[in-house]
């Protein structure tokens, strides 16, 4: 699959780390499943991930006060 922002790198799988301002913390998922162009390093999440990272982002806002750094693969 080719890149969209660049159109020229090729999109790989990949990991990468999700970063979020919350209300109340801050939030770093590490780990999270993505494609990521070889060419631009352009990052795309697939529905399903995106999904998770927003329960995952529901769940924390309600209980974490300040910061928060938890793994994707341990909480998917």
């Amino acid at each position: 699959m080719r890149c969209t922002s660049c159109k020229s790198g090729e999109m790989q799988e990949s990991k990468t780390s999700y970063f979020a301002q919350l209300k109340s913390c801050y939030v770093i998922i590490e780990n999270v499943p993505c494609l990521k162009c070889t060419q631009c390093g352009d990052e795309v999440f697939r529905g399903s991930v995106v999904e998770k990272i927003d329960d995952i982002l529901d769940n924390l806002e309600k209980i974490v006060s300040k910061i928060s750094i938890i793994d994707y693969s341990k909480v998917a």
